[in-house]
């Protein structure tokens, strides 16, 4: 991973900001924001005059509290991101996107489809982008419930539920659990764009001043940077939160959703941003007139 170990953030002096008040900042507790934010988290780099109060939660608790407006900085799924594009802007740092890291439809039993209403299938949250693409190519075809990630797998093993929507580190381990893969919902967005695939991302409020955006910015780039260059160091902030304890699976995590729209959402990330809004549009999950997001500094 040390070659993607390079600087891809605006320039912003490290001075101290008179009367500034905490930055209310919310990230998930998936391995990829814990590795990225360990050095943020313990401060290991310059917090650049910003005094940061962090809390990790589930994604969608997550996305809940922001549509409260209770972050200045926040982790979110691009689904919600879409949904608050009026209140926020994206970071061009810290996003989860890219090919082979999609969410896995899966199953409780072999040989099945989600193909009619009386069957159940578990979403990671009503604004997770997980939840999103099961809408976007199985519509209809079944009954969607809601719950944390992490209740997903066990209900399937206890065929609890028909179908799952799986994210996370169950992407590694999902064959260890007993069940069985319907598709690879991230690979079929592939195939039908071309594109990356855009998970989640980091969002500022748009109330914050653009100076102090601009300090945030820098120290997520900068904590990037120093877990690329020492991955292992991370491992004890992501061992703190993970569903699963293998060091092996959590640094797969890592390797997999860590990447150079990471350091750098780029045109390439930008322009998946703009499809995924355009298929959210055409399924109705996204007002027609909401607008575009807009990534700081093209804001």
């Amino acid at each position: 991973m040390n070659d993607l170990h390079e600087s891809h953030r605006p320039d912003a002096e490290s001075k101290p900001l008179d009367r500034l008040p905490k930055i209310r900042l919310g990230i998930s507790t998936c391995p990829n924001d814990t590795f990225a934010f360990h050095a943020l988290l313990n401060r290991l780099v310059d917090w650049r005059g910003l005094e940061f109060d962090v809390e990790l939660l589930d994604i969608q608790q997550l996305n809940d509290r922001l549509f409260a407006d209770q972050w200045d900085i926040a982790k979110a799924s691009f689904h919600a991101a879409l949904l608050l594009a009026d209140r926020t802007v994206v970071l061009p740092s810290g996003s989860a996107l890219g090919f082979g890291v999609g969410p896995l439809l899966l199953a409780s039993q072999d040989d099945t489809i989600p193909r009619q209403p009386s069957q159940l299938v578990l979403c990671p949250g009503e604004h997770t982008t997980a939840a999103l693409l099961f809408q976007l190519f199985h519509s209809g075809t079944a009954r969607v419930e809601h719950c944390l990630f992490s209740e997903i797998m066990p209900r399937l093993r206890q065929r609890d539920a028909d179908f799952g929507v799986c994210i996370h580190e169950g992407r590694f381990t999902w064959q260890d659990q007993g069940l069985f893969l319907v598709e690879d919902l991230g690979k079929r967005w592939e195939e039908s764009t071309g594109l990356p695939l855009p998970l989640g991302g980091i969002l500022a409020s748009r109330r914050l001043p653009n100076e102090v955006i601009g300090h945030v910015q820098s120290v997520i780039a900068d904590s990037l940077e120093y877990a690329l260059a020492r991955p292992d160091e991370a491992l004890s902030t992501m061992r703190l939160h993970a569903q699963e304890f293998d060091d092996r699976v959590l640094m797969q995590h890592v390797e997999l959703y860590v990447n150079r729209w990471t350091l750098d959402l780029g045109a390439t990330g930008r322009e998946s941003l703009a499809v995924l809004s355009a298929r959210a549009k055409s399924i109705g999950l996204v007002d027609e007139s909401s607008p575009a997001l807009s990534v700081w500094h093209d804001a």
